[in-house]
């Protein structure tokens, strides 16, 4: 049972004691009430653990969570079992909220009842550098449904949307995946069909910073493979139940990525990701694209030769004609 107007912020975090403080900072900054502070410390190793619980105490809106390390997606899901609020924010440990944003865009779901998701402009800039309003994205733009746009990109970060708690509840737990778990999540959202609301203003700021960011993680690391391959999966089937036609822009768009990432599975090692991923690309390309001759000659080379080798030899021979 959620409690009438209450926004829940879950924040994950991992051995970031200095930027949480910072993030939480600028939740409690919110011009609106009420509202609930959930800190999910996935399993950190120095001080973070004590800097939860140090603001917890020190503000009543903080609750601070400790659970193993399981990663963002997972982190995530425990604090919104905890969460108590009508409405939904997810804000990553070293991002930022405007102090509007949940006046705003409460006030946006209010008036559009209809919408299960606001947004608004977010900006992106480097950790210490002095931000400017240009959006980050596509979230400049109004755009009134998640799909079809989802399927060229996840076109906003984990601080801009405000979701209504009954669209999180309906579509059930992250995924414990490490990678592209945001953009998985948000098209499970996508496919039962809610519309959006916009709010044309600047509500959240996405910071980049030296540390280890999972988004950023070895371009060649297998374990960020296998995660990517289940997400596009899974985002594939999201994309189906919604009814995309094979034929649209973005589906076509996804086919390629798909197609994309068959072959950077292959040239990783990954021989049964890369085969299942090809089926993927041919299956969202439609049947008559998917008899072209680069998806037949590809298909009959990599059973032939391997789909390592074949990743390897069709990466380069795309590098060669980038």
């Amino acid at each position: 049972m959620s409690v009438e107007g209450l926004v829940s912020t879950i924040i994950p975090v991992h051995n970031r004691p200095a930027l949480l403080r910072e993030a939480v900072a600028s939740v409690l900054a919110q011009t609106y009430r009420p509202i609930e502070v959930i800190v999910v410390d996935d399993g950190s190793t120095d001080e973070t653990g004590r800097e939860a619980e140090a603001l917890a105490d020190a503000h009543s809106e903080v609750r601070a969570i400790h659970r193993q390390n399981g990663g963002p997606g997972a982190a995530r899901e425990t604090g919104r079992l905890a969460a108590s609020g009508e409405f939904i924010q997810y804000l990553d440990s070293d991002d930022l909220l405007l102090p509007r944003k949940f006046e705003l865009q409460v006030a946006g779901l209010r008036e559009f009842s209809d919408c299960a998701v606001s947004y608004g402009k977010t900006r992106f800039y480097a950790y210490g550098d002095r931000p400017t309003d240009v959006p980050w994205k596509r979230t400049g733009e109004q755009i009134s449904t998640m799909f079809p746009s989802f399927l060229q990109s996840r076109w906003w970060d984990t601080s801009t949307p405000l979701y209504v708690r009954e669209v999180t509840d309906l579509v059930g737990p992250w995924t414990s995946l490490r990678n592209e778990e945001d953009w998985e999540y948000d098209c499970r959202i996508a496919s039962k069909g809610g519309r959006l609301q916009y709010c044309n203003t600047f509500v959240s700021d996405t910071r980049v910073h030296s540390g280890y960011q999972l988004s950023t993680a070895s371009f060649r690391d297998p374990k960020k493979f296998r995660d990517r391959a289940t997400a596009h999966r899974l985002i594939l089937e999201h994309a189906l139940t919604a009814r995309i036609g094979h034929e649209t822009s973005e589906m076509q768009h996804f086919a390629r990525e798909l197609f994309l990432l068959a072959r950077q599975c292959g040239a990783a090692g990954l021989a049964e990701e890369a085969r299942a991923l090809f089926e993927l690309a041919r299956q969202a390309s439609g049947s008559n694209r998917s008899n072209r001759i680069d998806f037949l000659l590809y298909g009959v080379c990599a059973r032939l030769v391997g789909w390592r080798a074949m990743g390897r030899l069709a990466l380069q021979l795309d590098r060669f004609r980038a």
